[in-house]
């Protein structure tokens, strides 16, 4: 069954990844339409336990990716999107998906301060940032924004597709079906 809750993330964040690198938005209809959808399928095929799994990997994925968005580390869209992804894979397959996302968005960042030959000023953005919240704590600074009209955007609902495909793949049941096994 976990299966299928596994491609219907991986289907919702590869739609919020295209739509990501076109536009830099996440639409609403997909974030909170797959929420829904994801919570309500859980429930219906698995009962109420599988729409606890789905509740909590919700609240686990957007909640951690929310504590970013206060500090205007990324987007809503990032948001929603995390939150419903985690909701169709549940707790216990969320934290593989944010740690796959965390070093996928960190190479697609890399990649992208490199191609935009910004190593040296994203380092001096980097120690700011350390230096403001080690005095301030966590809120937002004050200059330093993501969606400054310096700043670099990253798709990084792209990073959220490849962290789900990495499930999809790492996955025993999917890949024995994937590799015959």
């Amino acid at each position: 069954m976990e299966r299928y809750f596994i491609l219907g993330a991986m289907i919702t964040a590869s739609i919020g990844a295209g739509s990501d690198m076109r536009s830099m938005r996440i639409p609403n209809w997909l974030t909170y339409g797959s929420l829904i959808c994801g919570l309500a399928l859980r429930v219906c095929l698995v009962g109420w336990h599988g729409l606890a799994q789905g509740l909590a990997g919700a609240l686990l994925g957007g909640g951690i990716f929310f504590l970013m968005f206060l500090v205007r580390g990324m987007g809503a869209g990032d948001v929603k999107l995390i939150a419903a992804v985690s909701a169709w894979v549940g707790i216990h397959s969320t934290p593989l998906v944010l740690i796959a996302t965390a070093i996928a968005g960190g190479i697609l960042a890399v990649f992208y301060i490199v191609f935009y030959k910004r190593v040296g000023r994203t380092l001096q953005n980097i120690g700011e940032l350390l230096r403001f919240h080690s005095i301030s704590g966590i809120q937002p600074h004050p200059e330093l924004k993501v969606a400054g009209p310096s700043s670099i955007q990253v798709p990084y609902g792209l990073a959220i597709a490849v962290g789900t495909f990495y499930l999809l793949i790492s996955t025993s049941s999917i890949s024995g079906v994937i590799y015959g096994r």
